[in-house]
């Protein structure tokens, strides 16, 4: 099995890598190929991985190589971790929305619209050369934002799923506090990429059962404080809620505070950036054979884990049809939806594909935020594909972190005066 990695010069690959090496029964890769434009970094992070691989008795053998047509040939699956103008077009991100009075972050509101219009050309042609490399291979996305970007690779015909590692993080956290196997813990998330709700969490009576119980209001009651601790949210508010909302949900629910905390800190890309730096210099030491405990910080915890349990299932070699929470097309699940919408819910994946299970009725409480968010990302990926100033207008007035003329106006002037080097028609 072949596997490609496009950016696999990011100070984070090393996670994936130590997933791939602990996790090979599962997904028995014999050649991984790194790919990056950056060769400085692409060498260090090669490098590591072999030790990594070397070090667990993997016998896979990793590649490095700048040149993207060679690394997906004959690949069984291509994994995309891109992050187009690095951590200094994150910082931008982070930081111009800010000026009008909103969130600024990479994933959602108007820093997530210019990572996406950014983004989904880079990765269209990219999954073009992959599907004349080889059409059969499995496109695999981590590049935020997700959503949107998944859509634009389905909307084009490509052989795609998107993966976040939000829902994997919730099942091992209320795995630890039920202190049971993870395997025995299965969500009822459902959602858009980082706007979902856990409606419920079933305590299996078995691994691969159908069956079990719930447990989520156990879980909200013995550990609640916990809970919304971890996702920086009022516990008054999980617990009327009766759901645990994505950590994204606080940029919606408690808008105003979070840009009043934001303009008080640095920016999330700084402190990455600075982890990064020492990461390099920690991968640069021709001693080290494992991932380091830094690494930790980076975020993406889990990412790995989930990474392999998809491929594998995906490729076939994971012992059957497994039920996973994914980023796939609607196709009626959520009937409020356009079926070309990208949802994330669990979905039973295997050699097949990928088949998102029926959802029970959504809320009108979470049902409304979903519809207006779905709607803002059609307008982004227009804009993505088609440019213009008036579309990029048009996705910010529909986003509901944004919604007011005036904002919307001045974002998009913004928008597009910090990312001219990046879009074409700007």
């Amino acid at each position: 099995m072949k596997l490609a990695i496009v950016g696999g010069g990011s100070t984070y690959t090393p996670e994936l890598i130590d997933g791939f090496a602990r996790l090979r029964d599962t997904l028995p890769i014999a050649e991984l190929v790194l790919v990056d434009p950056a060769a400085d970094r692409l060498e260090l992070i090669g490098g590591l991985a072999r030790r990594i691989f070397a070090k667990q008795g993997h016998p896979a053998a990793v590649r490095t190589t700048t040149d993207l047509d060679a690394a997906v040939a004959g690949a069984d699956a291509v994994l995309l971790q891109l992050r187009v103008g690095g951590q200094a077009a994150r910082n931008e991100d982070e930081t111009w929305p800010l000026e009008c009075g909103c969130v600024g972050q990479e994933t959602t509101g108007a820093g997530g619209l210019a990572k996406a219009l950014r983004t989904v050309p880079v990765v269209l042609d990219i999954a073009e050369r992959v599907r004349r490399a080889n059409p059969d291979a499995w496109i695999v996305d981590f590049t935020n934002p997700v959503g949107i970007v998944t859509r634009a690779l389905q909307t084009a015909g490509h052989k795609a799923v998107g993966l976040c590692n939000v829902a994997i993080g919730f099942q091992r956290r209320f795995a630890a506090h039920l202190g049971v196997a993870p395997e025995l813990v299965r969500l009822d998330h459902v959602g858009l990429n980082h706007l979902t709700w856990e409606r419920g969490v079933t305590l299996l009576d078995a691994p691969g059962s159908r069956t079990g119980r719930e447990v989520l209001p156990e879980l909200l009651a013995g550990f609640g404080t916990q809970i919304a601790e971890d996702l920086h949210l009022p516990l008054p508010l999980v617990r009327r809620l009766g759901v645990v909302p994505s950590y994204y949900l606080r940029y919606y629910y408690q808008h105003d505070t979070v840009v009043a905390e934001l303009r008080e800190q640095g920016s999330r890309a700084a402190q990455v950036a600075e982890i990064e730096r020492q990461l390099l210099e920690l991968y640069a030491d021709p001693t080290l054979d494992t991932k380091p405990e830094l690494l930790g910080k980076r975020g993406g915890a889990f990412y790995s884990e989930a990474a392999v349990q998809l491929i594998g299932a995906l490729l076939g070699t994971a012992g059957g049809s497994d039920v996973q929470v994914v980023n796939t097309r609607n196709d009626g699940i959520l009937p409020f939806l356009p079926d070309d919408a990208v949802i994330e819910v669990p979905a039973e994946v295997d050699a097949a594909g990928v088949r998102p299970l029926p959802q029970r009725p959504v809320e009108p409480l979470f049902a409304g935020l979903i519809a207006h968010t779905t709607a803002y990302e059609q307008l982004a990926l227009e804009a993505a594909l088609k440019g213009g100033r008036e579309r990029v207008f048009e996705a910010l007035l529909a986003h509901p972190l944004v919604g007011q003329l005036d904002r919307a106006e001045q974002l998009t002037d913004s928008l597009l005066a910090h990312n001219k080097q990046y879009l074409a028609w700007a």
